[in-house]
């Protein structure tokens, strides 16, 4: 252990660079130093108070699977869905399962307020993005635990459990920093897996066009206390055109623990990914490749009665190796791009509940990392790239971020009010601390109809590809400050059994954002803060439950239309954008499920989609000028039948064939027709 200052003279701190006595590889590798800082955090979980009497929760609902009783990841107190102030869209089970889609990208499509622009079919590679915010804006969970990528958006979505084995989607519209922290700037999206108490064992095998194949086996097993879920995956196709083939592979475990002291739940996670990536990330050499692996393990406790306390610990490394030529390369390309980031992290999150309300507070410290041969500041030694032969890391870049919550929960008559807020520090940017605090406010008028209204502020850093990129087509600007931003919320929400409906109204001031830029078509796409970005947008949702309605023997179940309007204000600039301004000005969805002939069923999805922005069009790999988003409808359709047990099912993707674009210059896949049958084999029943 050792004192030292870093290179911009930031405050002095306690570093390690062995752990008993070890050098582990990690801190060999990126040549950095561990904050000690973490220690403060660790030294919460082995000094937990338990409480000897219990107290009863009186705002906490039975956790069934009706929707109004779901706890939600909507503040740093549990909440249930009936409860938030906010937009959520909660995707369940059952809906993922009539809906005609074999991904998360595919089905996030036709959430309300959600942008997904994919890259590579099926997920292979897709940038998400919530009310007109940017792919690096959205902050992604796996069963509450943050596995956003610090090196780029793009690898977002890249989470170790495919659609057949997750149980729900939380969607939070908006910024979120006082709950998650920095880079929850325009929403976050929560994926849920839980392993079952009832033991089971899920087959699902489908095959369709273009070599598609889709392999899933997943099991629930209980073991005395212990419940495990175990999933493996694989998807593979041909791809739908030139260079759009993928390989595809999925390992995950959760496992949860019932103790005296409280619950403890672990989980685990690979994927492993290789894809032609015909034209991603610029047209002019089309025929690029890449492989990404990524490893994923958290642990986390619920414990105490009285005072509730939820430590935490999560890792994850992403390795990605981009080609920017599959095969025969240009005489000047000298060689393929290699990255891998290690992000560990350590939390506490507490709450109590009083006669005041719920009192929520914690602290977080997340170290991130990268190790490249074209991202960061250049190594004292090369590092070895692992699993390539030959290869080797010669920059990269660390930074540290403390954050520490504190939210209040009233509950007065009708009215409840959540006030909290972030106090952040982030090693980049020497040494200053931020406070971003938020209020959500909701007046019940009636148990069906409530009005509420929000005002939140929020950040985000910028990526190491922001910072660090260069390429034939790019630069990156190591001088990048933080994005700000500041949102102002109101809404409506009406639900009774036969109708869920909500309407919101969202003006966002966003400070210093950050774009791929450039003033004429014959420079490099360059990052840059863009002064000031406002945006204005609007959300209505409504489903019907027919069965509520006309009994659930009426042959419609289900009929649902959500729509998302977003408009920006760039000001006066005439600059060309390369993602910011290029977001959905208008979408709208269309949900319908309902029954053919007894347990035969049919599920369809048609959208809308009209896109603000411009993308540089292109021939045969040779630049033509800029050319609009033309807007599109598509439509999805499931077929299937369903009893306890199985479900034999048809899907088709783009049903009428249409052609569009809906990012950059790469063509989307026409219509695709798979097929499959799922079995789930019950030992409790």
């Amino acid at each position: 252990m050792k004192k030292l200052f870093n290179k911009h003279n930031r405050a002095e701190v306690l570093c390690f660079r062995r752990w008993n006595g070890h050098g582990y590889s990690l801190f060999q590798a990126i040549k950095r130093q561990v904050r000690i800082a973490s220690l403060v955090v660790a030294y919460l979980y082995v000094s937990l108070p338990q409480e000897a009497v219990a107290q009863t929760d009186t705002l906490k609902l039975s956790t069934d699977y009706n929707l109004d009783e779901i706890e939600v990841s909507a503040q740093r107190a549990p909440v249930t869905y009936s409860q938030a102030a906010r937009i959520i869209s909660v995707i369940e089970r059952e809906q993922i399962e009539a809906a005609p889609v074999s991904s998360i990208q595919d089905l996030l499509e036709y959430a309300l307020g959600v942008d997904i622009r994919q890259r590579g079919t099926y997920g292979v590679q897709a940038d998400v993005s919530v009310r007109g915010g940017s792919f690096d804006q959205t902050l992604i969970l796996l069963n509450g635990i943050n596995i956003s990528d610090p090196q780029t958006g793009h690898h977002n979505l890249n989470v170790p459990v495919s659609l057949k084995s997750i149980k729900r989607i939380e969607i939070l519209n908006g910024p979120s920093a006082r709950v998650y922290g920095p880079n929850a700037f325009s929403g976050a999206i929560n994926i849920v897996t839980e392993p079952d108490d009832d033991e089971a064992l899920r087959m699902d095998v489908a095959f369709g066009d273009h070599g598609l194949r889709d392999l899933n086996a997943s099991a629930n097993v209980k073991t005395g206390k212990l419940t495990s879920f175990i999933a493996a995956s694989n998807m593979a196709s041909n791809g739908y055109i030139s260079n759009t083939d993928f390989d595809i592979y999925n390992i995950f475990y959760q496992g949860r623990l019932k103790t005296e002291p409280g619950t403890l739940d672990f989980q685990v996670g690979y994927t492993d990914k290789g894809f032609g990536a015909n034209s991603f990330y610029t047209p002019k050499y089309p025929n690029q490749y890449e492989a990404t692996k990524t490893t994923f393990a958290s642990v986390k406790m619920e414990t105490g009665k009285t005072l509730h306390f939820t430590p935490a610990a999560y890792w994850r490394r992403h390795q990605d190796r981009f080609e920017l030529f599959r095969d025969n390369p240009a005489s000047w390309y000298s060689g393929h791009n290699y990255h891998m980031t290690d992000v560990f992290g350590l939390s506490l999150n507490s709450w109590f509940q009083s006669d005041l309300g719920k009192t929520a507070f914690g602290a977080e410290f997340r170290s991130e990392n990268i190790l490249s041969n074209v991202l960061g500041e250049d190594l004292d030694d090369s590092i070895k790239v692992p699993g390539e032969s030959g290869q080797y890391f010669y920059k990269g870049h660390s930074r540290t971020i403390i954050s520490y919550f504190a939210e209040h929960t009233f509950y007065v008559g009708n009215l409840t009010a959540s006030l909290g807020a972030m106090a952040n520090w982030i090693s980049d940017l020497h040494n200053e601390w931020n406070v971003y605090p938020g209020i959500d406010l909701s007046y019940k008028f009636s148990d069906q109809f409530k009005a509420f209204g929000s005002f939140n502020k929020s950040l985000r850093m910028p990526t190491f590809t922001d910072l660090y990129y260069s390429g034939p087509t790019n630069q990156g600007n190591p001088d990048l400050k933080p994005e700000r931003s500041t949102t102002y919320e109101a809404g409506l929400k009406y639900r009774t059994p036969a109708l869920n409906a909500e309407a919101a109204w969202y003006h966002r001031i966003g400070k210093d954002m950050i774009d791929w830029v450039r003033l004429t078509d014959a420079e490099l796409w360059q990052t840059a803060n863009l002064t000031e970005i406002k945006s204005d947008g609007l959300e209505v949702n409504a489903d019907l439950n027919f069965g509520a309605i006309a009994g659930p023997s009426f042959f419609i179940k289900h009929f649902g239309v959500n729509y998302a309007y977003n408009s920006l204000d760039k000001g006066s600039s005439n600059y060309l954008s390369n993602y910011v301004l290029d977001n959905l000005k208008h979408k709208i969805v269309f949900s319908l499920d309902h029954s053919i002939w007894q347990n035969i069923y049919a599920g369809w999805k048609v959208r809308f989609q009209d896109r603000n922005g411009s993308y540089a069009k292109y021939e045969d790999t040779v630049y033509i000028g800029e050319s609009d988003y033309e807007p599109f409808w598509l439509a999805d359709l499931k077929v299937y039948y369903k009893n306890e047990t199985t479900q034999v099912y048809l899907s088709v993707s783009n049903l009428f064939d249409k052609s569009y674009i809906d990012i950059g210059n790469i063509s989307q896949p026409g219509r695709w027709i798979s097929a499959g049958i799922s079995y789930q084999l019950n030992f409790n029943k």
